[in-house]
């Protein structure tokens, strides 16, 4: 039986991949010569069992990203209660007996990342997107006691669309999170629909893009004096975490 220890990312159109390269790293840094990371980029949630039962299994672990977030958790043999209060799910422990057991270390990534910016007067948030990474966004601010709004392209009952959006709810909401893949590499051109005219030196953005480091979103918030982040910090976080619970 092979002794190699293996870990991967389930995603769509992943070539870009922060976690193959930060955990490639890892490894060469701590010689850890057993372990490899790999992309499995796979059109169609229906393909994932057929991963884990290829004869050359041995997974550990895996992390999952845009768009299975969500439909993931359909094939797991366990949620934690965090990730279940989520809805969301991006890390995956394996067990000896190949249970599967579901994490979310978005959450915690975004957290720990944010409260490095974030101010007193930050007290009011929109979500741009309704994904499974807006879950964890949600899911945070329900515990730092920040209100939030969801903004979507097709918004439900409680939700703001993205026309609906002017200069008084901007003066109301002074954070606002991209959870929407809008301007990642190679389309950095692309940014969500807001009216960046009304943001000012109150305003936070956050964008959990992190290629490229400054997203167009993040720019036409820093030409209107909007202090911005980007999210390589929070994935950071939530790769170290996940790290954590594989080894737990």
């Amino acid at each position: 039986m092979s002794t190699m220890k293996k870990y991967g990312l389930v995603g769509k159109d992943i070539s870009y991949s922060f976690s193959r390269n930060y955990f490639a790293k890892k490894f060469t840094e701590l010689n850890l010569k057993e372990c490899s990371y790999r992309n499995f980029d796979i059109p169609e949630i229906e393909e994932f069992p057929f991963l884990l039962y290829q004869k050359e299994h041995e997974y550990y672990g895996l992390n999952v990203t845009i768009p299975y977030k969500e439909s993931i958790m359909n094939y797991l043999s366990e949620i934690d209660e965090i990730a279940q209060k989520i809805g969301a799910v991006n890390t995956i422990k394996i067990t000896e007996d190949n249970r599967l057991i579901g994490h979310n270390t978005d959450a915690y990534g975004f957290k720990k990342s944010l409260q490095t910016v974030l101010k007193n007067h930050h007290k009011k948030a929109l979500i741009l997107g309704t994904g499974g990474a807006s879950k964890a966004i949600a899911y945070v601010f329900e515990n730092l006691n920040i209100k939030y709004k969801f903004v979507s392209r097709s918004p439900t009952t409680d939700q703001l669309s993205y026309d609906s959006l002017n200069e008084a709810i901007l003066n109301e909401y002074h954070l606002i999170i991209n959870c929407t893949p809008l301007g990642t590499f190679p389309d950095i051109e692309l940014f969500p629909d807001i009216p960046y005219n009304y943001l000012n030196e109150k305003h936070l953005l956050f964008d959990l893009i992190y290629n490229p480091e400054e997203s167009t979103f993040l720019k036409l918030g820093k030409k209107q004096g909007a202090i911005i982040k980007n999210g390589s910090e929070m994935l950071k976080f939530q790769a170290e975490k996940s790290w954590e619970i594989w080894n737990d």
